[in-house]
């Protein structure tokens, strides 16, 4: 067995079977990556098998890569055991992901101990490269891969809102969004273009970004001294009731025009006021509008209000949901458990099944699993959601663990029913089963005929709906990789 003995940490060519690959020697004061390897590193070097299974390993991995759509995407490298040890994104699949398995990566220091344990590959295709940029981040948050530092903090991609509500409806940047009386546009993902962005509208549509209560009949707004920002032309100073209030709404209505894409023609007339600057030699005017127009190019760079969802910015008061939930529901105590169940498929293949876990109102992320449905052929979302609940009530009275306050199911009447008759086949007793139709947002309640329709702004509501879009979410990322391992063999 030939076997590296010479100390040091420098990087050495070593030649097996073909394959030319670099490969560290570990010495004193070198770090080894996530403990050691039975067979791979021993005291000062690399064992020479060790090296062979490495190089068959990556040239595999780099043969799969090649393969891979050239589109963008979110990509999830993966240990032996199928754990996900890092997500990154990507323009183009096919020409990123094979970068990981080059003799490059094994020695450079920000991937040289990740590459050797990685044993498998999944990707996920988007639609854009903004897409593929707030589905990594979705991703890293939700399954924190070890060798991901960016992006697990709880810091979020911001929003543009509208106030629609107000006499004089104000624009502004947040990462906390509102539920209600508000327009939302994003997430953008960029926190930069998009407060660049926000200045050259401000310019065009001359609305206000201040947080003042201003009512048009109050004739003490007449007194009241405008700000910097309408001296230098960016506000019609609705605080000095210098704009009447159904003047403001038309500034405001077009900029959602703008927002929501008709955008076009101001885009072409700020390019011929470009341009004509620059004939009659004004380049800082001409330089200023051509920022201005890239300013505004970049607000297409947000992602999509339902399907980029980050629950973790709408605010939901957990206490007051739960009590409510009691109320509605007319529980003897205070529900601590709610447990949400969904099932996803495409016409019917790689059917598989979530269940999420919020305790005392917040995600409960290690009581999370998955389902890969067994017993179902085709499409029976019914048949599905009986075998997940059955699995679930087997599982808990087996193991002697308690039931959940509530378990809650996505769907309506019909779905209900296939969880109930799931949970009684294995001889489970729940305590409350409820299921929550979309569109509407009706609860349905077993032994009542008419279900209950809770204000969209109760905290009971939101709760039960952030249970169960994290259940369908959770559903639809294990869907979809299950896809990808298919089609990639």
């Amino acid at each position: 067995m030939h076997r590296y003995d010479a100390p040091g940490t420098r990087l050495e060519r070593t030649l097996v079977t073909g394959a030319s690959i670099l490969f560290p020697r570990f010495g004193a004061g070198c770090r080894e990556p996530y403990g050691r390897r039975p067979g791979v590193c021993s005291g000062s070097g690399l064992e020479l098998s060790a090296m062979q299974d490495l190089a068959d390993r990556l040239e595999q991995l780099r043969a799969r890569a090649r393969q891979l759509p050239d589109r963008p995407g979110v990509y999830l490298l993966k240990d032996d055991r199928g754990r996900v040890l890092y997500v990154g994104k990507a323009a183009s699949l096919r020409n990123r992901v094979p970068t990981y398995f080059t003799q490059q990566a094994l020695e450079d220091r920000r991937t040289c101990d990740l590459v050797p344990r990685v044993a498998d590959l999944d990707y996920l295709e988007c639609e854009s490269e903004v897409d593929a940029l707030l589905t990594e981040a979705r991703l890293i948050k939700d399954l924190q891969p070890p060798f991901n530092d960016r992006l697990k903090d709880d810091k979020s991609f911001p929003y543009l809102q509208i106030h629609i509500r107000e006499e004089f409806p104000r624009v502004e940047f947040t990462r906390e969004p509102l539920t209600k009386g508000v327009k939302l546009y994003g997430p953008f993902a960029s926190a930069k273009a998009l407060r660049g962005a926000i200045q050259v509208l401000q310019r065009i549509f001359k609305f206000r970004t201040c947080s003042l209560d201003i009512h048009e009949d109050d004739p003490r707004w007449k007194w009241f001294r405008p700000c910097l920002l309408y001296d230098i032309g960016q506000c019609s100073a609705p605080c000095n009731l210098r704009i009447s209030k159904e003047e403001y709404r038309k500034d405001i209505q077009r900029l959602r025009l703008f927002l929501e894409g008709k955008r076009e023609r101001l885009l072409q007339e700020m390019e011929r006021d470009m341009k004509e600057a620059a004939r009659e030699l004004r380049f800082e005017d001409a330089a200023r509008i051509r920022d201005e127009i890239q300013a505004l190019k970049s607000l297409h760079l947000r992602g999509e209000l339902e399907k980029h969802v980050q629950p973790e910015v709408f605010y939901i008061d957990p206490a007051k949901g739960l009590a409510g939930l009691r109320k509605v529901l007319k529980l003897k105590e205070t529900p601590r458990t709610i447990e949400g169940i969904d099932i996803a498929h495409l016409s019917g293949t790689d059917v598989v099944g979530s269940l999420v876990q919020f305790i005392d109102g917040v995600p409960f992320k290690p009581g999370y699993r998955r389902y890969r449905i067994k017993t179902v052929q085709g499409i029976d979302d019914y048949a599905a959601i009986r075998e997940v609940a059955a699995r679930r009530f087997r599982r808990l009275k087996a193991e002697e663990l308690p039931v959940p306050d509530i378990f809650l199911v996505d769907g309506g009447k019909g779905q209900l029913n296939a969880a109930l008759e799931g949970i009684r086949s294995v001889g489970a007793e729940p305590k409350v089963v409820i299921s929550l139709a979309k569109e509407e947002e009706l609860v349905y309640v077993p032994d009542r005929k008419e279900p209950l329709r809770l204000s969209r702004h109760s905290f009971a509501l939101r709760l039960l709906q952030q249970v169960r879009d994290e259940a369908h979410r959770f559903a639809q990322h294990y869907h979809h990789l299950l896809r990808r391992k298919r089609y990639t063999g």
